[in-house]
C-alpha cells in the first residue's frame, strides 16, 4: 500500500511546515463558542507565539544556560550547579531566559483573555444551548452544598481568572467553554481537533499493555470538560464513564459537549476526589487522572490515592497520567524549565509533585509495591491535520512530549 502522504516539495514553505494548523479546522459541537475572523486570527497568532517560543527561543535559552549562566556559576562557587533550584536562580538573572519567561507568560495571559472575552461575549447563549441540553438529565449530579477547597480556590490555574469552578450567574458555563475552545493555543492544535489526543493515547496504551482488559465502570478524577476522558467511553461503549470534578460551569459544558458529540455512555458528578463515600467501596474496573495530580496539595493528593484505592475492583487499574517526573536522568536546566509553571503558570505544586516518591505515595495508600506499574504514553497527533506525523510527535516547551504514567493493577 502506498504513503498517501504528499512527498515534501524543495524550497517550497508549504510542504515543509510543521507548526500549529489554522484554527478554523478545530473540531466543533453544539456548545462550542462561535468565532469571528479576529477572534480566529488572535488565536492562531497566539498558538504560533507558543510555537515559537517553543521551538526556536528554547533551544537558545539552552545555548545562553550552557555557555554562559552554567561557567558563570561555576566561576563564582568554584562548583558546577548542583541542583535546580540553583539553576532556575542561575538563569533569572540572564537576558534569554528573562525574554523567554516574559513572552511565555504574555502568551498565557493573552491566551485567557482572548478565550474569555469570546466566551463571556455570549456567555448566556452558551448557557442556553448548554440547558436545553442537560436539563433534567440524570447523568448531571450537582451538588450546591460543596465547599471548594483553598488549594482549588486561591489559584487562577494556567492564569484564568476563577480557574474552572467560578460562576458568574445561575447556569454558567463560561469558564468551560473558555478551557474547551481556546486551550488550542496552549496544545498548538497538536492533541487533535477535540483536544482528546491525550485520552486516546492512554486508550492506546491500555490496549496494548492489557488486551484483555474489558471495563464496565471507569472513574475519572478531574476531567473538567472531558477532553481526555471521552476517548474512554467511546473506545469501550459498553462501560459506564462517570467524571468528577469540582467545577459546576465544567461539568454542565462537559455534558452538553458530550451529548453534541454523540458519547452517552457517560456522566458528570459535582465532588471531590478527596472524598467520594458516595460511591461504595471496589466500585470502578478503572480510575485514572490525567494531568490532574500537579494541581493538588500535598494533602489533597494523599486523599485521592487512598480513594483511588478503596474504589478500584481487585483486578482493576488505576492509572495517573502526568508530565515525567524528575529524575538523575534529567538535567538541571530541563528541570528548571519544567518548573517554570510552578512560578509563574499558577501551578503552586508542580514543582514538589514532579520530585516526590510516587512509588512511595502509592504504597502510603494501600497499593501494594509488587503491583506499581510505570509507562510512557505519546500524545496522538491528529492524523487529518499532520498526516506525516511520527508515532511521539507533541511539542511540550521545545521538547518532545512523553506523558508518564504511573499506577497499579490491583
Amino acid at each position: 500500500m502506498t504513503d498517501p502522504s504528499p512527498a515534501p516539495v524543495p524550497n517550497d514553505p508549504a510542504s515543509q511546515y510543521d507548526g500549529p494548523p489554522d484554527y478554523r479546522v478545530i473540531g466543533r459541537h453544539a456548545v462550542f463558542p462561535s468565532t469571528s475572523h479576529d477572534e480566529i486570527e488572535r488565536i492562531n497568532y497566539l498558538a504560533q507565539m507558543n510555537r515559537h517560543l517553543a521551538a526556536r527561543v528554547v533551544p537558545g535559552v539552552k545555548a545562553a544556560y550552557e555557555k554562559r549562566v552554567e561557567p558563570a556559576f561555576k566561576a563564582q562557587h568554584g562548583r558546577p550547579i548542583g541542583h535546580r533550584h540553583e539553576a532556575r536562580k542561575a538563569l533569572l538573572a540572564d537576558p534569554v531566559f528573562q525574554t523567554w519567561s516574559a513572552l511565555r507568560r504574555a502568551t498565557m495571559e493573552q491566551r485567557q483573555q482572548a478565550g474569555r472575552w469570546t466566551a463571556l461575549l455570549q456567555r448566556e447563549e452558551l448557557a442556553r444551548k448548554a440547558a436545553e441540553l442537560t436539563e433534567g438529565d440524570p447523568r448531571l449530579e450537582l451538588d450546591p452544598t460543596i465547599k471548594i477547597p483553598r488549594y482549588v480556590s486561591a489559584v487562577d490555574h494556567h492564569c484564568m481568572p476563577g480557574s474552572y469552578h467560578t460562576e458568574y450567574f445561575p447556569g454558567d458555563v463560561t469558564n468551560g467553554a473558555n478551557y474547551d475552545h481556546a486551550g488550542f493555543v496552549t496544545t498548538g492544535g497538536l492533541l487533535g481537533k477535540f483536544t482528546d489526543g491525550g485520552g486516546q493515547a492512554v486508550v492506546k496504551w491500555v490496549k496494548k499493555n492489557l488486551p484483555d482488559f474489558m471495563p464496565k465502570k471507569i472513574l475519572e478524577i478531574g476531567g473538567t470538560v472531558g477532553h481526555s476522558s471521552l476517548p474512554l467511553a467511546q473506545a469501550y461503549p459498553d462501560a459506564e464513564l462517570t467524571i468528577v470534578d469540582l467545577g459546576t460551569p465544567v461539568l454542565r459544558y462537559g455534558l452538553a459537549r458530550a451529548k453534541s458529540l454523540g458519547v452517552n455512555n457517560v456522566r458528570f458528578v459535582q465532588a471531590s476526589g478527596e472524598d467520594l463515600s458516595r460511591f461504595p467501596d471496589h466500585s470502578f474496573d478503572w480510575v485514572q487522572t490525567t494531568m490532574f495530580l500537579h494541581e493538588l496539595s500535598l494533602p489533597a493528593l494523599r486523599n485521592i490515592l487512598r480513594e483511588s484505592r478503596r474504589l478500584v475492583k481487585d483486578g482493576g487499574i488505576v492509572l495517573h497520567v502526568e508530565q515525567p517526573q524528575y529524575t538523575p536522568d534529567m538535567s538541571y536546566f530541563e528541570q528548571a524549565m519544567r518548573d517554570w509553571d510552578a512560578f509563574y503558570n499558577a501551578e503552586p505544586f508542580w514543582s514538589r509533585l514532579h520530585e516526590m516518591d510516587l512509588d512511595a505515595e502509592m504504597e502510603r495508600a494501600g497499593f501494594r509495591k509488587e503491583s506499581v506499574i510505570h509507562g510512557a504514553v505519546f500524545g496522538v497527533v491528529d492524523r487529518e491535520l499532520f498526516p506525516d506525523a511520527q508515532e511521539d510527535d507533541t511539542e511540550d516547551y521545545g521538547r518532545k512530549a512523553a506523558w508518564e504514567v504511573i499506577g497499579v493493577m490491583a
